[in-house]
């Protein structure tokens, strides 16, 4: 049970039975630093009905709670504000309750909770993932997991744009110039091979365009006519068609491709329950269409198209099927939404991990399949992200000025093996060991360096300033993390059972309040789907570990039971840290 709701009710009696007032709520906040207390009572709102002035209120308010709650030790008054100091016991209780619980902070799940369905990655078929992939797949996992925590049920998805023209760049450059390259004769992971087509395609497109408008073409009519686009437009419809020559070839290029992202997912530590193809979601919803149309949601244009008016909702018109009959993506996510549910009959939510650049197309979205009926509709989340600069500029994906993911995370590895290596303490580890540990260190510093900025802001992404072993970063923490371990495996004396201690030192003490807050910030970062709340929080208990630390010997204290407690709550320190990792798929190292 939190202070607050033991203090609670403790305090509406105190209310009632000194002045005979029924009180709505009480207002607590966290004490400020310059003032001795573990939470505060705001008076100025009780002012409203009860008569007094603020000091005379807060004293005998607290005067009534330190004769009568035992958990309330002391108090003092400044101004319109009641600082009550708990007593140790309390602290040193809740710590022995939860110092030995593997799954502190964590709640399972009720078998009959809805599931929330996290749809992240969801990349293209004609080139690698690159680093605005990497910010994409971290959020959505992380987001996953942290809600998975929270106790609900989660299932991990994807939607992989694997069909339409960009498609089919690729596999006509492949045609053109690849003379029969596979990933095994060329020694390239199959989505490296395929996107390098993509940029082939581009180039040979622009010289094209070159030729034409020397010729006396227009830019523009260079850019429709160039022979190569042409063929590109030709290849798509022969796919549409079902020619089984392009099909074939499609289906080989996209397992190339199918293979090195399962390769990048698992080195960068993602996975997913599964997949959806947009080759078989791309007709999707077409038939919703016609329900909007009956129930009058939507409506037909004289030349067959059909929209739907949202001008009343602060938006416009928005066409959900062409004059043709042909689908737009929204038509399709409309769709898609709906075979996920049926798919998996739990779902009662859904979060899609999109750049901001889509805001508006799924405001519409949700506002269209709340239209439609569905219940589901009102538990849909945009989880919306900024994008990741460099300090080089903008990444262009056709001209092959991209940041690749496996190039990333390579680098993030070789920046941790220098740095580790500067530092020289790993001499007693073998090439394996030292390998594991700079991946750890690597990726812990990228995963760390993107998660704990809040989603909606723009990343200026510096990996030397990520793998830095001091301040708010990834290996700062697993390097706290490894001295915990390196204490633990040093204290040789048994300290599992409860520490009889009954007072605590000021550090011991903020550490366990530090500890408390951390079922809340799992909520918390699943109510508002920002790992940036857990990664934070982490930092912060780290900070007030090395605080700690710092201020009062561990294994040279010579008291037994201030030296066990000092080691248990070392440990649990420690496994708060790994818990909250493990939530931002970060990896912990016992040694460093």
């Amino acid at each position: 049970m939190s202070l607050q709701q033991i203090l609670t009710p403790s305090i509406h009696k105190a209310v009632q039975t000194l002045f005979d007032v029924t009180l709505d709520k009480v207002e607590f906040q966290a004490t400020r630093k310059e003032f001795e207390g573990d939470i505060t009572l705001v008076i100025f709102p009780l002012l409203k009905v009860i008569k007094s002035n603020p000091v005379e209120l807060g004293n005998k308010i607290g005067t009534y709670l330190v004769e009568n709650v035992a958990e309330v030790a002391r108090f003092n008054v400044v101004s319109g504000f009641l600082n009550i100091v708990i007593a140790d016991a309390y602290y040193l209780n809740f710590f022995n309750g939860i110092k030995d619980d593997t799954r502190y902070g964590f709640v399972t799940p009720s078998p009959d909770a809805k599931a929330v369905m996290v749809e992240y990655s969801s990349p293209n078929t004609n080139k690698p993932l690159h680093l605005g992939h990497v910010r994409n797949n971290l959020l959505g996992y992380s987001v996953a997991e942290i809600i998975k925590a929270s106790g609900k049920k989660v299932y991990k998805t994807q939607i992989i744009n694997d069909r339409g023209i960009h498609i089919c760049k690729s596999m006509l450059a492949w045609q053109k110039f690849g003379n029969g390259a596979t990933p095994e004769s060329t020694g390239l992971k199959g989505d490296k091979l395929v996107g390098n087509y993509y940029v082939a395609f581009d180039k040979a497109y622009k010289e094209e365009i070159n030729q034409l408008m020397a010729e006396g073409k227009t830019e523009e009519e260079a850019k429709k006519q160039a022979p190569i686009l042409l063929e590109a437009q030709e290849m798509l419809l022969k796919w549409e068609a079902g020619d089984e020559e392009v099909k074939s070839l499609w289906k080989m290029m996209n397992q190339w491709v199918y293979d090195g992202f399962a390769t990048t997912y698992k080195n960068l530590g993602v996975d997913f329950d599964s997949y959806y193809y947009e080759s078989n979601t791309y007709l999707l919803g077409k038939d919703v269409v016609q329900v909007g149309l009956d129930k009058g949601i939507f409506e037909r244009d004289p030349d067959g198209s059909v929209w739907i008016d949202l001008t009343d909702e602060g938006l416009d018109r928005k066409i959900v099927l062409r004059s043709d009959g042909t689908a737009v993506y929204m038509t399709q996510d409309i769709g898609t939404a709906i075979q996920r549910v049926k798919d998996m009959s739990d779902v009662g939510g859904m979060v899609y991990t999109v750049g901001n650049e889509q805001d508006y197309h799924f405001k519409v979205l949700f506002l269209i399949l709340k239209k439609l009926g569905f219940d589901w509709a009102s538990s849909l989340y945009h989880l919306s992200y900024g994008m990741v600069d460099l300090p080089s500029g903008k990444m262009k994906s056709r001209e092959g000025i991209v940041v690749d993911a496996d190039d990333l995370m390579q680098e993030m590895t070789d920046t941790a093996q220098k740095i580790a290596e500067d530092l020289g303490k790993l001499d007693e580890y073998s090439a394996e060991e030292k390998a594991a540990l700079y991946s750890t260190i690597g990726l812990g510093a990228l995963k760390y360096y993107i998660l704990k900025v809040d989603p909606k802001k723009r990343i200026l992404f510096n990996p030397e300033e990520s793998v830095d072993f001091a301040g708010n970063t990834g290996p700062f923490i697993q390097y706290t993390y490894a001295r915990i371990q390196s204490i633990i495996r040093k204290a040789a004396f048994d300290f599992s059972a409860p520490s009889a201690l009954n007072e605590l030192n000021e550090k011991e003490k903020e550490l366990i309040k530090q500890l408390e807050l951390f079922p809340e910030v799992i909520q918390n970062g699943a109510q508002y789907h920002s790992p940036a709340l857990i990664a934070n929080y982490t930092y912060e208990l780290v900070r007030e570990y090395n605080s700690f630390y710092q201020a009062v010997s561990i294994l040279g204290e010579e008291d037994l039971q201030k030296k066990v407690f000092r080691v248990q709550l070392s440990k649990k320190v420690a496994d708060t840290i790994a818990a909250a990792f493990s939530l931002l798929g970060i990896n912990v190292p016992e040694r460093m």
